[in-house]
C-alpha cells in the first residue's frame, strides 16, 4: 500500500523510539537500523486504517523482529572469533535513548549489555521496555503476548541477573576528559605501578577484534595483569602503527555513559576503550576495534567537532 505524507510522519516521529528499543535488545547499531527499517516496511504493507494505535503496533512489531533477530544473532554469536561486546556509540547518539534515570543509563552501558546477552530473549525484551522505556507491564503483556503476572516474572528474574553489585560514577564531559588523561598518563609512562593505582583489585579487560584485529581471546582479571597488558597495549611502536593505518590520536568522550578513551586515524574511529569507574577505581576496561563494529560511531564522530586530543603523539 502507499504511504501517504501524514503515514510517513508518523513513522519518522516514532524512529527514534525504534532505534533506541532495538540497540539494547540487539547490542548492535547495524542490527537496529535493519529492524527499524523492516518495521517501515511492515509498516507500508500493513492495513493502517484498522491500526487504533500505531505507536504501540510498531513497538510491537519491531520487538518480534528483534527477537527473532535475536536467536539468529546468537547462533552467530556461538562461532565468533574472541569475545564478543556491544557496539559502543557517542554520547548524544539518538540510538541511546533516555538516559535521564538510573535505570535508563544502565541499560545502556557496555556492562549492563553484555549481560544481557545471558537473559533469555523475554527477559530482555521485558527488561528493556520496562526499565529503559516505562512501559507498563500490562503493555510488555501484550506487545509479547504473554500475562502481565508473566512479565513482572521475567522482569524480576532479569534485574536479579543484572545486579552487577558495582555502584558506577556518573561522569559529564569534563570529568570524562580528566579521567581519561589521568588514564593515558599512567598507560604511557611505561609504569606499571601507576595504573595499577588506577584499577580495582579486580578490574576486568575485555577487548573485541572480531578475529579483523588483533585482540586478546580471553578476558583477563587482576589489577597487575591488566596493567602489564595496558603497558604493552600503549607503547608506540612502528608496527602498531602499521597495524591501525597511520599515526593514532587519542581522545576523551563518553561513550554509552561512560569515559572513554577514542583512538582516531586520519578520519576513521579505529578503537574504543570503555573505562567503567565506580568509586574504587576503574573496574573495567572494555576494548572495542573490531571495524564492523565502529561504523556508526565514526559516522557520528565525523559530524562533530572534538576537543583537542589527550594524546596525539602515538
Amino acid at each position: 500500500m502507499s504511504l501517504s505524507a501524514q503515514d510517513v510522519e508518523l513513522f519518522e516521529g516514532s524512529r527514534g523510539r525504534l532505534e533506541a528499543v532495538a540497540y539494547r535488545l540487539l547490542g548492535s547499531a547495524g542490527d537496529a537500523e535493519d529492524m527499524v527499517q523492516e518495521t517501515f516496511l511492515r509498516w507500508q504493507a500493513a492495513d493502517r486504517a484498522r491500526i487504533e494505535q500505531p505507536a504501540a503496533w510498531l513497538t510491537k512489531v519491531l520487538t518480534n523482529l528483534c527477537l527473532n533477530q535475536l536467536t539468529s544473532a546468537r547462533s552467530r554469536r556461538e562461532s565468533y572469533v574472541g569475545m564478543w561486546l556491544p557496539e559502543p556509540l557517542l554520547a548524544g547518539d539518538r540510538m541511546l535513548g533516555p538516559v535521564d534515570t538510573v535505570e535508563q543509563r544502565e541499560s545502556v552501558s557496555l556492562a549492563v549489555l553484555t549481560l544481557m546477552e545471558r537473559l533469555s530473549a523475554n527477559e530482555r525484551a521485558v527488561y528493556v521496555l520496562r526499565a529503559a522505556f516505562g512501559y507498563p507491564h500490562a503493555e510488555i503483556a501484550e506487545i509479547l503476548d504473554l500475562t502481565e503476572a508473566n512479565c513482572q516474572q521475567l522482569y524480576r528474574r532479569a534485574k536479579q541477573h543484572l545486579a552487577a553489585g558495582r555502584h558506577r560514577v556518573q561522569v559529564d564531559q569534563a570529568a570524562a576528559r580528566s579521567i581519561v588523561a589521568e588514564f593515558l598518563a599512567a598507560a604511557d609512562s611505561g609504569q606499571t605501578a601507576r595504573l595499577v593505582e588506577l584499577l580495582t583489585e579486580d578490574v576486568l579487560s575485555v577487548g573485541d577484534g572480531g578475529g579483523k584485529v588483533p585482540a586478546r581471546p580471553t578476558p583477563l582479571v587482576g589489577a597487575l595483569a591488566v596493567a602489564r597488558l595496558l603497558r604493552g597495549v600503549f607503547q608506540a611502536v612502528d608496527l602498531r602503527r602499521q597495524v591501525l593505518g597511520g599515526h593514532a590520536s587519542m581522545y576523551a568522550e563518553i561513550v554509552n555513559g561512560e569515559p572513554a578513551v577514542v583512538v582516531v586515524v586520519g578520519d576513521r574511529i579505529v578503537g574504543v576503550l570503555a573505562l567503567e569507574v565506580t568509586a574504587e577505581g576503574v573496574a573495567a576496561v572494555r576494548a572495542q576495534a573490531n571495524p564492523d563494529k565502529l561504523t556508526r560511531i565514526t559516522r557520528h564522530w565525523s559530524a562533530t567537532t572534538p576537543a583537542e586530543p589527550v594524546l596525539d603523539r602515538w
